[in-house]
């Protein structure tokens, strides 16, 4: 695939699904804030993977696998907020 193909796919996805994902997690219950805050990470993991191999730069590809286990690990503690607030 060309690399022009992967920073479009990556300005598209940007644009398209962030702002989805902030108006989820800006809105309603806590749970659909977690809902967003899961998607945000999600897209922006991906977003990063396709970047680093659009400009063709494989060891870029260290970034998104840490905020992966980052954002799981955030969702955690939010989650355990959430519980602690309801009880």
């Amino acid at each position: 695939m060309s690399r022009a193909i992967w920073l479009t796919a990556s300005a598209v996805l940007l644009i398209g699904a962030i702002a989805p994902c902030l108006v989820l997690t800006a809105h309603d219950t806590a749970a659909h804030r977690l809902v967003g805050l899961q998607l945000i990470s999600s897209v922006t993991t991906i977003v990063l993977v396709a970047v680093s191999l659009g400009v063709g730069r494989p060891d870029y590809l260290i970034v998104p696998f840490v905020l992966a286990l980052l954002s799981f690990a955030g969702t955690l503690v939010y989650t355990r907020l959430i519980g602690a607030s309801d009880g």
